[in-house]
This record gives structure tokens, sequence and C-alpha cells, in this order.
């Protein structure tokens, strides 16, 4: 591989109750942290059973979370609800000079009895007027990226997204694990700053644009009697 198939590093960021060693340490024990691969955003993702809009949108959401529910990196408890599957509350918000966010998705992933691993990714949140296809597929955001100057404009995307989000393939039977991506509107890539600074040129086939995101901790659903992760 070239140079400029290569990435940059990430971030990993870390829910601690408050900035000492101690506390970051604990949070990592419970799993409660995300990656990004360079931006700074800010991820939340609660798993729970009776979740709601009002949640969502309260002033205290990140509170009600931890209080009606469990934070990414956790199991989500018994069920206590007639609710039939699990419910899931997700935020993001952009770095702040970063680029607008294009959308959410919750990753569904299970093994079969088989041992078969399976992975189904749902657009939970996302920007603009889009909607699903038949096929239940999200159009593209857009791209603003100019390659020539190395720039990009944010008159697509979102500054935040949020969404409260029922599995609706839910399989009580079925352990199954679930975490939050979030994805950017395309930026460039850094060979095109390259090419803008040294006026040099690229590799053929040298991918120019790319969309940063975020990964979080997954929660994991087991059923009734089986071992927790």
């Amino acid at each position: 591989m070239s140079s400029a198939g290569l990435l940059a590093a990430g971030y990993a960021a870390v829910w601690a109750t408050e900035n000492t060693r101690e506390a970051l340490f604990d949070a990592m024990r419970r799993r409660e942290v995300y990656a990004t691969t360079g931006p700074r955003m800010r991820v939340r993702f609660f798993g729970g059973w009776d979740f709601s809009e009002q949640d969502l949108t309260a002033t205290d959401s990140a509170l009600r979370g931890y209080r009606k529910g469990v934070p990414m990196g956790a199991v989500l408890p018994t069920r206590q609800s007639a609710q039939p599957a699990p419910v899931f509350m997700a935020q993001a918000l952009k770095e702040p000079e970063g680029a607008h966010l294009d959308r959410l998705q919750v990753v569904k992933g299970w093994v079969d009895s088989w041992g078969e691993t399976h992975e189904t990714v749902y657009d939970v949140a996302w920007s603009g007027a889009r909607e699903p296809n038949a096929e239940g597929k999200l159009p593209p955001v857009g791209n603003t990226v100019d390659t020539d100057t190395g720039h990009y404009v944010n008159n697509i995307g979102s500054a935040e997204l949020s969404a409260v989000w029922t599995d609706p393939d839910f399989d009580p039977e079925q352990a199954a694990v679930y975490y939050l991506r979030v994805l950017e509107i395309p930026t460039p890539r850094w060979p095109v700053h390259d090419r803008v600074r040294l006026q040099a040129d690229l590799p053929a086939g040298t991918a120019l644009t790319h969309q940063e995101r975020a990964y979080t901790s997954p929660i994991w659903y087991q059923p009734e009697g089986s071992d927790t992760p």
C-alpha cells in the first residue's frame, strides 16, 4: 500500500465522572468509551426498555439515560416493562470547528445457532429531508469538497443528530450487541492537502474524500438465564 492510502490516528473518548486517573480507569473498566477516526465528536448512547422522545429532548437527557437504562459498554437490564423490544437513545454533536454530521446508525450483531456471525445496519437519524428508498437505503448526504483547494462547506448535514430507536427485528431468545456509529459529511483526505501545498501528483486511484466517523462501545442484550459478556 502506498502512503496515500494510509489513515491518520484517531481518538478515544471516555465518559468519566471526573478528570482523575481513578475515574478514567473506572470508566474504561465499565467500557463507557467510544472512538473516532479523528474528529472530537460528542457521542452518547443508552439502552433500556422505555425511553421516550421526552427523555431525548429533556435538558437532563443523560441523567435519564443512566436512570432508565444503561450507557455504552453495559448489559441491558432485565425487561421490567411491557415493551417487547429494547429502546436506544442516541445523541451526537459535531466537533466545534469540524464537519457537520450525515447520519446516525445503530449496528446490530449476533451469532446464530450454527456459529455464523451476522450484522444489520439501521439508519436511525439523518440530516436534511432525505427519505429511504424502496430497499430501505438512505441516499448519500452529498459532497461539498473542492479537491482543487482542499476546502469543504458545512451547508449540508447537521450540527447535531439524535434519535430514540426500537429494534424492529428483536428476538428475545437471541443474544445480540448494539453499537452506535456516527458519520460526518464528506471531507478531504490528507493527500488532497498535500497535493495543494506541494503541487504534487497523486498515485492513480487515490481516494480524495472520506467520511470521518465515531464508534461507541456496544450495549449487550442477553436472554434471561444466559451468561453476561
